[in-house]
């Protein structure tokens, strides 16, 4: 589709040229303060955790549903049809891999505690989805999890109750970064945006990530990274898929192409995408 120019006159009662050369100079000093605040140090990664992310520890025990079925007809022709019976929990995927991330930052699961009634879990739920990644708690004021080893066996035994506590589909609909899916993605953007990651990962801390295609979006979807390794080829990502809660999937960084790549899944059915960190600065 061509995009159209079109030169339209001021109307004599604008403001005067001098009064928009202000206005526009205003503007591009909010925007240059912005965009420095986006690429501010990462504190997560100036706070390193006492530990690496381990997958089955520290991931959440059941699946953020699928609301379509996805497949290759008979010509080879990627299509979709909406699951049935519908699954109750779906589009939770921002919900989920920011809440693990939250789980793992800010709180601590204590076995050796008592179990806790319902009650308290709902507030300790609610307390560690408040709390922000950019700024990790200390150690002394992390939130305590009685009664439970990690999330995945808390999730297991909770599932209901994290479920209806972490968060709403709606907080994927407003994420706070998803204008950046509608803008360009260049190579050299994405090129930084694999170093980026690499750095921040040096905090051993997971990172939230939105993989997008767009304008098709055949996929547009919340993943965390928690590891990573080089080849003098490419960058691979262990990620925790919040579709798949059973085992861990890799997000490949071709360096030749500048291109990341995800392989084939239930949903997907592999190739390039187009990756941003989330829940890493005041624009994302």
């Amino acid at each position: 589709m061509k995009s159209e120019i079109r030169f339209v006159r001021i109307p004599e009662d604008s403001p005067s040229s001098g009064e928009r050369r202000r206005w526009g100079n205003a503007f591009g000093c909010l925007l240059a303060a912005l965009l420095l605040a986006g690429c501010a140090s990462n504190p997560l990664r100036e706070c390193s955790a006492t530990r690496p992310f381990d997958f089955q520890r520290d991931t959440f025990a059941f699946a953020n549903g699928l609301t379509w079925e996805y497949g290759y007809d008979a010509q080879g022709k990627w299509t979709s049809h909406r699951r049935a019976p519908p699954p109750h929990y779906t589009l939770h995927c921002f919900v989920v891999a920011r809440s693990a991330a939250q789980f793992f930052v800010n709180a601590r699961f204590d076995p050796g505690q008592p179990p806790a009634d319902e009650a308290t879990y709902r507030r300790l739920i609610r307390q560690v989805v408040s709390t922000r990644l950019r700024r990790p708690l200390p150690d002394s004021e992390k939130i305590v999890i009685p009664g439970y080893a990690d999330l995945r066996s808390f999730s297991r035994a909770r599932e209901a109750l994290l479920q209806a506590e972490c968060g709403s589909a709606t907080q994927g609909y407003f994420q706070r970064g998803n204008w950046r899916m509608v803008m360009p993605f260049t190579r050299h953007e994405q090129a930084r945006m694999s170093q980026q990651l690499l750095e921040d990962l040096k905090g051993r801390h997971p990172l939230v990530i939105h993989a997008v295609c767009f304008p098709s979006l055949t996929i547009n979807h919340a993943l965390l990274i928690f590891s990573a390794r080089e080849t003098d080829q490419e960058i691979l990502f262990e990620i925790y898929d919040p579709n798949d809660p059973d085992k861990p999937s890799t997000l490949a960084y071709n360096r030749a192409r500048r291109t990341f790549l995800l392989p084939a899944s239930a949903y997907f059915p592999g190739g390039p995408v187009n990756v941003y960190e989330v829940y890493r600065s005041l624009l994302y």
